[in-house]
């Protein structure tokens, strides 16, 4: 499984960009997805998740409303859409995927087996 994210850069607070991931070696369909960011001398976090089905998403709040995951299956893609950044979204973003089932929540790291590159957003006047 490989997953290639890109669509990252600077942009001023306010602004929006949208972070793609490519995944190949899995369908969408079958697994867990998800986005984690890792700000500069911090630890990873849970940024964003989609459910196998599309039918539901989770995000924590310092994201909610104002990021939206999405797939598409035809396209083996993932999204995140991110508006209203501010400063604090500063951040190396990774896309994730995962088997279908575990026993471990969608924000927990080890919840997801194969990760993508990173892509660094830098929020930004």
């Amino acid at each position: 499984v490989q997953l290639q994210a890109s669509g990252g850069g600077l942009v001023q607070p306010g602004g929006s960009l949208r972070l793609s991931c490519a995944v190949s070696g899995r369908t969408l369909s079958t697994s867990a997805l998800g986005w984690f960011r890792q700000a500069p001398g911090k630890a990873r976090e849970f940024t964003a998740h989609i459910t196998r089905a599309g039918d539901r998403t989770y995000y924590p709040d310092s994201v909610k409303d104002r990021f939206t995951i999405s797939r598409d299956n035809a396209k083996n893609t993932i999204y995140l859409q991110m508006n209203s950044l501010k400063p604090e979204d500063t951040a190396v973003y990774y896309c994730a995927s995962g088997p279908p089932w575990s026993t471990k929540s969608y924000s927990d790291e080890a919840r997801y087996d194969s990760w993508g590159q990173g892509t660094l957003v830098t929020v930004s006047s």
